[in-house]
């Protein structure tokens, strides 16, 4: 009887974020992986966004939402690909195709409410692999997709206000 190990790796996003322009918001950040004062890996890196001119922006960037949409797609596909080597699954070329909807609602001069109405990924896996090896493939991915993890399971996001110097409950 063989004994499995087990392990464990954090993963960690650091962000600042500044707005310029009308909408525009400039992003620099730091994502760790491992122990923060001996990372297993570090990458800094720096995007902007910016919002179309119906919601007061320049269109000098994405908008915030094809960022979340783009993360959560591209995350599945590496993992798929990833873990294809894994599951000892062979897969050829990989095409994901995703629809992702929202419904905003607005009463009267208040700000409008979103609300997140479907996820819907299509994974085409050019595969010679049986049908239930696929399946695992892709249910290992949705597994380790930090992106999907955060949807399948909500964290409350915490914020806070900054006042008189101290950081307060938002």
């Amino acid at each position: 009887m063989t004994k499995e190990t087990s392990s464990t790796f954090d993963v960690l996003c650091e962000m600042e974020a500044n707005g310029v322009g009308k909408m525009r918001c400039e992003v620099a950040g730091d994502l760790i992986v491992g122990d923060k004062k001996a990372p297993t890996y570090q990458l800094s890196f720096e995007m902007a966004s910016d919002e179309g001119k119906f919601h007061g922006g320049e269109d000098t960037g994405p908008p915030p939402l094809a960022f979340f949409c783009t993360g959560l797609i591209s995350c599945l596909m590496t993992q798929v690909r990833a873990f294809s080597k894994r599951l000892r699954v062979p897969v050829g070329d990989v095409r994901i195709t995703g629809r992702v909807l929202w419904r905003a609602e607005q009463a009267g001069r208040d700000p409008y409410v979103a609300s997140p109405i479907s996820f819907q990924l299509d994974v085409d896996l050019d595969s010679s692999a049986p049908l239930g090896d696929q399946r695992q493939l892709i249910d290992a991915a949705r597994k380790g997709c930090f992106v999907e993890a955060s949807l399948a399971v909500p964290v409350p996001v915490a914020h806070r206000v900054k006042s008189n110097g101290e950081w307060l409950p938002a």
